[in-house]
């Protein structure tokens, strides 16, 4: 996980990628007791081609000029698959914006905080989701005003009672 860590920040310093984030059931166990998870999501928020689309073609271009080939949905680096996920709306952007590097290992690791993991649960709305906001709710020691802020600005805080 080491070595992966230190390749995204690679991603980064060298344009591939703007910003990058872990998030999703790895993310969460930054915050909360570690469960079971396959694989490391990474949301990114990534330069607009020419026409102004958005394409992970140059960051699996990268990846593959490293040595790390595909498989299926994921890149494998070093050992560890890691799916990389757009950053498609303005709360995804929000939550790279405001994300924290945390200590992992003798290395950096950028984490999604725990308020966005949370709105982004809420916002998906998966059964899957729903447990991991539960679990954030109880274990993560959650900003109840900033995730407050979050959640208005976005539109969630009523699904977010509704969950509570």
């Amino acid at each position: 996980m080491k070595r992966t860590l230190e390749i995204l920040f690679e991603l980064e310093r060298a344009g591939v990628v703007s910003r990058h984030a872990i998030g999703g059931a790895m993310g969460a166990t930054f915050y909360v007791e570690p469960f079971l998870t396959f694989d490391l999501d990474v949301f990114v928020l990534l330069p607009r081609s020419a026409g102004g689309l958005l394409t992970l073609t140059p960051l699996y271009e990268a990846l593959r000029a490293r040595g790390y080939a595909e498989e299926g949905e994921h890149v494998n680096i070093e050992g560890v698959p890691v799916q990389f996920l757009p950053a498609y709306n303005a709360l995804l952007e929000e939550a790279l914006q405001e994300a924290r590097e945390v200590p992992y290992e003798d290395v950096q690791a950028r984490v999604l905080r725990a308020e966005h993991l949370a709105a982004i649960c809420v916002q998906t709305g998966r059964p899957k989701d729903r447990e991991r906001a539960r679990l954030l709710r109880e274990q993560a020691a959650l900003d109840a005003d900033y995730l407050a802020a979050v959640l208005a600005r976005h539109g969630l805080a009523g699904k977010w009672r509704e969950w509570g």
